[in-house]
């Protein structure tokens, strides 16, 4: 078999269901002896930064919610063995026809996947933040910049009646 005939496709599945999909689509490429014509199942899936009760956390969340990527080589027998597992609603395509991806697609859906963490931030510029640690405890201001790459946030803060702007870090403030 020539490796182009290798396309990647995507399918539609039932929100949350993605993980539940690759296992049972993955059970039936087995039982149903399809190795040698689907090869690769894949929930593309970023990093993410969280802040949650004053804790960092990362987190894997799905690029794509409600998708499956998968790179099989394309006929009616290999069309059968996906369509027909449970959770999958169909192929993304124009008609009855799935359409593949091309490599550039791919290649930059894998590449956001394997990127850096994204801080996820809980507050947006000129909302109300209280500030929950440091020497500013319990003082309330207006978030004036977000800096996600350092992890800090600008606030306006009140101080002996006149208007400060401080930098603080993501964990020492949080939303009102």
């Amino acid at each position: 078999m020539k490796n182009g005939n290798k396309r990647w496709y995507i399918v539609h599945t039932y929100s949350g269901y993605e993980e539940r999909v690759q296992r049972a689509l993955e059970q039936r490429i087995k039982f149903m002896d399809a190795e040698d014509k689907i090869f690769k199942i894949e929930i593309p899936k970023e990093e993410e930064i969280e802040i949650r009760g004053g804790q960092r956390r990362t987190v894997a969340k799905k690029v794509f919610p409600g998708y499956v990527l998968v790179q099989m080589q394309m006929d009616d027998d290999s069309w059968n063995v996906v369509r027909n597992t449970p959770g999958i609603t169909g192929f993304v395509g124009s008609g009855n026809k799935p359409t593949p991806l091309s490599e550039d697609e791919v290649h930059a859906i894998l590449k956001r996947a394997e990127g850096s963490p994204q801080v996820k931030v809980g507050f947006r510029k000129g909302e109300s933040v209280r500030v929950v640690d440091g020497p500013f405890t319990d003082f309330v201001g207006v978030v004036e910049e977000i800096n996600v790459a350092k992890g800090k946030v600008k606030v306006m803060l009140t101080l002996f009646g006149r208007e400060t702007s401080v930098e603080l870090d993501f964990l020492q403030v949080q939303r009102l």
